[in-house]
Parts: structure tokens; C-alpha cells; sequence
């Protein structure tokens, strides 16, 4: 059978027709509609206003396995395409679009030129004449699996740029995202409509390096294998926030092309912030606790009571501060004067070590952190303000290079035996709360073998 039969049509219009268009520029209309229609990837059928087929498209063919020659002319599937049990209600239904509106959607159960049945849905419409009257029905259906998954991706795809409890953006080549969801938007800090298009070194302040670079592996290499774990610090109105987001990375390809055509890249993540800071800080606590048990059994081999209290202040420092300084009273009935007892080096990282030639005594001014924790019987933390330099810290008479201090009162038997102040240098942070727990724990240990050597009368003390 001709290909003009397959498709129902005639030439609309032949290079004769118009002498000013030259012949080779013209492409039969019968050629072109049945080119349109092979080329589809949905099967399609017609039928004019009696049931006949007029189109048979090859995806038609390969769904059921009738070919063009033997589908179109026939009237309706009865006896080949459906069961006889099934053909009236099938045909009604088909017919019925043409005195109605729009589309209608129904799924069929079609016989295979095999034999086999095959579960299809179909979207038919009616078509109308130059008259306006009902002239036939198009009809274009799908294996319902088919069909299924496609609507199940697209489900999928919709779900997670709306409901999804991650975040979702979808980046393109030049790195800018294309589509945020609503947890990206609220991670990101911005609107879903206003992240789009702009650099993500706009909205990440530090760490968007190792996010772009992620980005550009995914495209060139494909996907890593595990999810990542990416600090970055977030521009935001209230101020800058650090957060850790961990990341998997999707390429996304064209699937119309014949060979993969990178469109970007499927970020997904999830701010695991919290859970990390927790993970550190127990971590830290478990560290911490390691250092102050080997402390103490370090400290108990020691015959000198001094040499246990700068053991222990040297198992303390490990991951904790860069200097600690030692001061005691040189009197309990002297009042505040406090003289230097122990410090580690403060031109070079090295052992908590007892002063040379004994102790010194050293005048602090008023308001000195040693003095306040003295007073307060407890503990001070700060900071030298910005700008201050190594000044600072020489007025404090504490190595050059400190810039965070935190000084603990030493108590033992109810009274006040001296501080103990940890350093850190500017590459570390502030201390915090937690470190202020830490420090009065080894203050603790300190005090102990100072009295020891107060009771055992070592000299100057």
C-alpha cells in the first residue's frame, strides 16, 4: 500500500502550481504529514466519521505489530485489533469524542498481531471539517507502563522541586542555578525566583570554591561516588552563618540527543549543620577526657608536686591553646600578689617549664584577667581588640603572638592558691564556654599539686 494510503492524504499542493517556486523546494504534503507521523514517539491511529482508519503511524506498529498496509481501511479493531466481547463499547467510546469537547483519556486492552494483549491508553480528540461538522477522531495511545513511568518521572521530578525535605537546584553549565526549591531557597537565604541566575559566589562567602569545583567535576567526569561534606559560610542579613551541607551531585543529560549533551547539574543536600557541631564537640569531649586521664597518671609518677602541676598543664594544652602561664601568691597573707611560677616558651611552642631562678614576681595592672578571676573566684575570658597587635599581649605580659586568654583561679582547701591563664594565638578561635569547662577541670589538677608543694614547703611558694 502507497504511503498516501497510510496516511489518508493527497499532495495539498504540486511544483506546478506555483511557477515561482522551484521545484526542488517543495515537499509533497503526503510526504511530510507521513514523515510527521513515523517520527513521532506516541503510536497514532485516525478514523473519519464512520470508524474507518485513516492513519496508522509506525509507533502503532511496533505496539501492537499491525502494519500501515494492513490497519488503515479497515472499519474500527473488531476481529483484529480487540476482542469481539470488547469491540462495540471500544468503538463507542472512540466515536464519542466527536460531539464532544476537548480530549478524552480511556485505556483498552488491544490484542498484538501475535496474539498477545497489551494495556494502552489513549488520548482521542474530534476532528471537525471545513464545515464544522464532526469529520473523524485522532486517537494517539501508549503502553500504560510506558505511560505510567513517564508520569511517575514527572511526579517525581515535581515532588522534589516542591515537597522534598532537601534541598534541590538544578545548575546550569555556567554554574548558576536554574530551578530551587523550597529548602534550598530557605538554606540558601533567598527567595525561590530570586536565586535564579546569579553566581553562587553572590550568596556563599567562603567555601564556594569546593562547591564549584564539585560542580565542575560532575560535568566533565560524572557524579563521585558518596555524598560530600561542604562548609561554606552564608551571606545573609543577619550576618554571615557557617553551615556544612552534605551533597550529592547529579549530571543531567539531554536524552533527546544522540550523544550525552550536558544541560548542568542536579545538586541535592541537606544541612546537617547541627549533627556535625555535635559530632566535633563529642570528639573533643572524648579527647579531652583521654588527655585529662593521662595527666593524671603521668602527674602520679612525679616526686615533685610542681613538676606534676606543669604535667598536667602540658597535657592540657594538646589541640587546646598555644602558651599557659602559671601564677601563684607568693603569700597567702600577702593578699593578690601573684609571681610567676611556670609558662611555656614564648618564642617557640615547648613544655609548660618552671621560671628560671625561681619565682618572679609580676605587676599586673588593674583590671588584669589574672587579677579579675582572683577576685571573682572563677574564670575570665578575652580578647584584644582588633587592631591591638602584639601590644597588647605585651601589656598583659604574655607572649607576643596571644590574642585569646582565659585565666582560672586555682583553689584548693577553700582558698585562693594562684591562676592559671591558656593563650591562643590569632589562627585559633575565642574560647568558649565549653573551653572554660575544660580549663577548670585541669585547674582542678593544678591546684592539687600546688598545695602539694606548698605543704611539702617548696621554696618561694
Amino acid at each position: 500500500m502507497s504511503a498516501s494510503r497510510s496516511t489518508g492524504t493527497t499532495d495539498a499542493l504540486g511544483p506546478d502550481e506555483d511557477p515561482e517556486r522551484e521545484p526542488s523546494a517543495v515537499v509533497p504534503g503526503s510526504r511530510l504529514l507521513a514523515a510527521l507521523l513515523d517520527g513521532m514517539d506516541a503510536a497514532l491511529c485516525a478514523f473519519d466519521a464512520h470508524g474507518t482508519i485513516t492513519h496508522w503511524n509506525r509507533e502503532a506498529e511496533r505496539i501492537l505489530g499491525w502494519t500501515a498496509a494492513e490497519a488503515v481501511g479497515r472499519r474500527g479493531f473488531a476481529g483484529w485489533a480487540v476482542r469481539s466481547a470488547d469491540a462495540g463499547d471500544v468503538q463507542k467510546r472512540l466515536l464519542a469524542v466527536m460531539d464532544a469537547p476537548g480530549r478524552q483519556v480511556h485505556e483498552f486492552a488491544l490484542l498484538r498481531k501475535d496474539g498477545g494483549r497489551v494495556l494502552v491508553r489513549t488520548q482521542s480528540s474530534g476532528v471537525r471539517g471545513e464545515d464544522g461538522k464532526p469529520a473523524g477522531v485522532y486517537c494517539a495511545f501508549s503502553e500504560v507502563h510506558a505511560q505510567i513511568d513517564l508520569e511517575r518521572s514527572i511526579a517525581l521530578s515535581e515532588a522534589l522541586f516542591e515537597d522534598a525535605s532537601w534541598g534541590v537546584v538544578a545548575v546550569d553549565v555556567d554554574l548558576r542555578p536554574t530551578i530551587v526549591n523550597a529548602y534550598a531557597a530557605r538554606a540558601l537565604g533567598g527567595g525561590r525566583t530570586t536565586l535564579l541566575g546569579r553566581p553562587l559566589g553572590e550568596l556563599i562567602v567562603q567555601g564556594v570554591e569546593d562547591l564549584e569545583g564539585a560542580l565542575q567535576h560532575v560535568l566533565a567526569e560524572g557524579p563521585p561516588p558518596a555524598p560530600a561534606e561542604l562548609w561554606v559560610t552564608l551571606r545573609t542579613a543577619e550576618g554571615d552563618r557557617r553551615r556544612c551541607w552534605r551533597s550529592g551531585f547529579l549530571r543531567l543529560a539531554s536524552p533527546l540527543a544522540e550523544e550525552p549533551v550536558p544541560l548542568g547539574v542536579g545538586w541535592l543536600f541537606r544541612d546537617v549543620t547541627a549533627a556535625k557541631l555535635a559530632e566535633q564537640e563529642a570528639d573533643r569531649m572524648r579527647f579531652r577526657a583521654a588527655q585529662l586521664h593521662r595527666a593524671a597518671r603521668q602527674a602520679a609518677e612525679c616526686e615533685d608536686p610542681m613538676e606534676a602541676a606543669t604535667t598536667s598543664l602540658d597535657y592540657a594544652l594538646a589541640g587546646f591553646a598555644d602558651h599557659a602561664v602559671l601564677d601563684v601568691r607568693a603569700d597567702l597573707a600577702a593578699g593578690e600578689r601573684l609571681v610567676r611560677a611556670a609558662a611555656t616558651p614564648s618564642d617557640a611552642p615547648g613544655p609548660c617549664l618552671p621560671v628560671s631562678g625561681g619565682p618572679l614576681p609580676v605587676r599586673y595592672g588593674p583590671g588584669h584577667p589574672a587579677l579579675q578571676a582572683v577576685e571573682r573566684t572563677g574564670s575570665v575570658r578575652v580578647a584584644a581588640p582588633v587592631g591591638a597587635g602584639a601590644a597588647w599581649a605585651v601589656e598583659h605580659q604574655w607572649p607576643g603572638d596571644s590574642v585569646h586568654a582565659l585565666s582560672t583561679v586555682l583553689r584548693s582547701r577553700g582558698r585562693t592558691l594562684g591562676v592559671v591563664t591558656f593563650l591562643r594565638a590569632a589562627n585559633r578561635s575565642a574560647f568558649e564556654r565549653p573551653d572554660v569547662v575544660y580549663a577548670e577541670s585541669v585547674a582542678v589538677r593544678v591546684a592539687s599539686a600546688v598545695d602539694l608543694a606548698r605543704l611539702t614547703a617548696e621554696p618561694g611558694l
